[in-house]
Order: structure tokens, then sequence, then C-alpha cells
């Protein structure tokens, strides 16, 4: 992946100086409050690996986020295959993210998501991105519309991967934008 910029941003792949931050937003309490699991330290270090390969075999994936002025990252943002979800037709890809709760609400998501909504759309000539969330993931919703998707009731879904001991994280509502869609909006802010 060649590293993308930002106005605040540097959107890259993981790098070994990420993985105390990179595990801490995956067991921190508010961080993964609609989550039904916490990853200890080795769990965390396995799925960072995991998305590092994904990333350097895709030229994409869920990506850090790192402040340019003081080279610190703050959590991750990108796209991801939704292989993961069988229901859901193949070639489907969804934008997410997940950052410390200390940069919450300064904006980060929304920067970081515009550069790869632009990169889902231009350079791998998507015709739509989704995002989804459990339904009461007000901030995450939020950030959905801010980037202008629609949710669209008639594909919310109970999450497969949720246990049933967890049965009010289960229900996701789901988000889409369709690169026409986009495009209008990108117009529209010029």
């Amino acid at each position: 992946m060649k590293p993308m910029r930002t106005e605040r941003l540097i959107l890259r792949n993981w790098e070994d100086r990420d993985r105390d931050l990179f595990h801490r937003i995956n067991s921190d309490e508010q961080v993964m409050e609609f989550f039904p699991f916490r990853r200890d330290r080795a769990q965390a270090d396995v799925k960072m690996d995991e998305l590092r390969g994904r990333i350097a075999e895709d030229g994409y994936g869920f990506a850090p986020a790192e402040i340019i002025e003081t080279g610190e990252c703050i959590g991750f943002v990108g796209l991801l295959d939704t292989d993961h979800l069988p229901f859901l037709p193949a070639g489907t890809v969804e934008i997410g993210w997940r950052l410390a709760p200390e940069f919450w609400g300064q904006g980060y998501v929304t920067e970081a998501a515009e550069a790869w909504l632009a990169f889902g759309f231009e350079t791998l000539d998507l015709g739509e991105i989704v995002s989804f969330a459990v339904g009461k993931n007000k901030r995450s919703t939020a950030v959905m519309e801010r980037l202008g998707m629609t949710a669209d009731p008639s594909a919310d879904f109970d999450h497969p991967s949720i246990p049933d001991s967890h049965p009010a994280l289960k229900r996701h509502v789901f988000y889409r934008l369709s690169r026409e869609d986009w495009r209008k909006r990108e117009k529209a802010a010029c």
C-alpha cells in the first residue's frame, strides 16, 4: 500500500511500533462497547499481522491512521472485503474504523474515511461501499451519515459472528453509498 495523506493524517500499513496501540483499542471497554470480545495481546498481534498481510496483498484494508504532526498512531480506518459475511454478494467492500477514545470527536475518522471513499471509488472502481454497526452505536452511524451514506433498513441483519449470549449486539444496521451518489456529493462540495 502506498501511504495516503490527508490534511492531518497519514494512512499506511501496520508497523511493529503500532502493536501497543492496536492491542489497546482491541481490549479497551469503551472502544469495544459494541463487540462481544476483547483481544489479549497475543490475539491482537495475530489480528494486526493478518490485517498487515491483507493490506500488503490487496493494497487496502483496515489501515492505521497516524497524525502527521506527532507521528502517533490513533487507530485504524479503511476498506475491507466482506467475505466474512456470506449473505453479502462477492466483491462487497465495507468501510470501517476504530480509534483510541482520546481521539474521538476530532473529525479524524471522517477525514480518513473520505480519503478511503475516494480510493475505493476512483482507484478500485467500486460501484458501492457499505458499512454496518450495532444499531445503538450512534457514534459510528453518525459518521456513516456524515460520509453521505444512506441507511438501508431492508438490509439490516443479525451478525452471524455475534454469539446468542450477546443478543443486544446481534442486530446491525446497514448503510450504503454508491459511486454515483458519492460523485454528486463531491461535485456539490466543490
